[in-house]
């Protein structure tokens, strides 16, 4: 199956420059440019910004 294809495994990256990132995956026929979520930074102690690094 084309499991690795559709959804792969991206990293979220801090906009905060804290060095924290999430692991996660993403559907690409929705999100086809790079995803951006809004979590919990725990070393900046706020929601920010994650941005898709690649």
């Amino acid at each position: 199956m084309a499991r690795n294809e559709l959804r792969p495994i991206v990293t979220l990256r801090s906009t905060a420059d804290t060095g924290y990132t999430y692991v996660t995956r993403k559907n690409r026929r929705n999100d086809a440019d790079r995803l951006t979520l809004r979590k919990y930074d725990p070393l900046a102690r706020a929601h920010v910004l994650f941005r898709e690094e690649r």
